[in-house]
């Protein structure tokens, strides 16, 4: 690799670096309000709804595509989100 392009690299991983840390706070903001969703749930098969996670990944499909990002990116970010989430729930979840 070339010194220029090493120092472009070098930059652009800064920037995603930083994206990244981002990223970070946002997931905490995102697992903040899944406690307080999961305050609110009353049983354990409360944790997964197939119809939310049909219609939410449809608005990341119709969003990425308004947004000329790959869907198939998008929608596999989404799906480990979700499924992410289900565990923690399933995890932490405490009879009433």
């Amino acid at each position: 690799m070339s010194p220029i392009n090493k120092k472009k690299l070098i930059k652009l991983r800064k920037r995603l670096d930083n994206l990244d840390n981002s990223f970070i706070k946002l997931v905490k903001k995102r697992t903040s309000i899944i406690k307080q969703v999961l305050k609110v749930k009353e049983s354990k098969n409360q944790i997964v709804d197939k119809k939310r996670i049909k219609f939410i990944l449809n608005q990341v499909r119709k969003k990425s595509i308004k947004n000329k990002i790959d869907p198939i990116i998008t929608n596999r970010i989404w799906k480990s989100m979700i499924l992410s989430y289900i565990d923690y729930e399933k995890r932490n979840f405490k009879k009433k």
